[in-house]
């Protein structure tokens, strides 16, 4: 079994619910950001890598998802008739992204520096790690308001806690996915289990980073990028 991850899924199956009326009738990754749709700014960024594969998950207005990504060399992974959060969705998409760890990406975060899949690469240790994920200290976030997910330790593992958030990109095996039983469900389970193993690492990304949750985060997303000073 490789050790080093060579397939990215991206998370694209969500409703968008907070977007109101922009996500309608287009799929939430589908809303562009300074001229470019959010999950071609994604995948400007895994491409850089060279994956073997990449695989986007659908569910709401999959068809227009499909379509949007039909030559971009993305394989999808339809989710019907349910929608099956993170954890699921990932483990449907097993067949398609094979064995070992590999990339999990969403779709709705505008990063301003250093490439997060290469961030996470450059830090990946397989003897130690089960997952590694980028994690944004909270006073180089655009808009966000919480306080963190997780406190970063010296020795690069993290607790839930304050001071950082996850950005949205990781490197993780998938092994422990099959024994959840539950048909739909958050990756946070998974997350949980690694804490308990104390094989949940994390790595500080050194630019700023912001959350497209909000039509005013396209706002602040266009600002943060026209701002050469990360």
């Amino acid at each position: 079994m490789r050790n080093f991850p060579d397939a990215i899924m991206l998370f694209a199956a969500g409703f968008g619910t907070r977007m109101g009326a922009l996500t309608q009738d287009q799929p939430k990754p589908l809303i562009p950001v300074a001229g470019k749709a959010l999950i071609d700014r994604t995948l400007d960024h895994a491409r850089e890598l060279a994956p073997k594969t990449i695989v986007a998950n659908t569910h709401y207005l999959h068809d227009k998802m499909s379509a949007h990504l039909a030559d971009s060399g993305v394989v999808t992974s339809l989710e019907m008739p349910d929608i099956l959060e993170t954890g699921g969705g990932l483990r449907n998409a097993l067949p398609l992204l094979g064995q070992g760890p590999v990339f999990t990406s969403n779709t709705d975060a505008i990063w301003n520096g250093p490439n997060p899949f290469e961030v996470a690469l450059n830090a990946w240790r397989p003897d130690e790690m089960d997952a590694l994920l980028v994690c944004v200290p909270t006073q180089q976030t655009v808009g966000h308001k919480g306080q963190g997910d997780f406190t970063l330790h010296p020795d690069g593992r993290i607790s839930r806690g304050l001071g950082h958030i996850y950005g949205g990109v990781q490197i993780l095996r998938t092994d422990g996915l099959a024994a959840i039983k539950d048909k739909a469900f958050s990756l946070n389970l998974l997350w949980d289990q690694l804490l308990a193993k104390n094989r949940l690492y994390g790595v500080s990304y050194t630019g700023r980073w912001c959350d497209v949750g909000s039509p005013q985060g396209i706002t602040l997303a266009e600002t943060m990028l026209s701002d050469t000073d990360v």
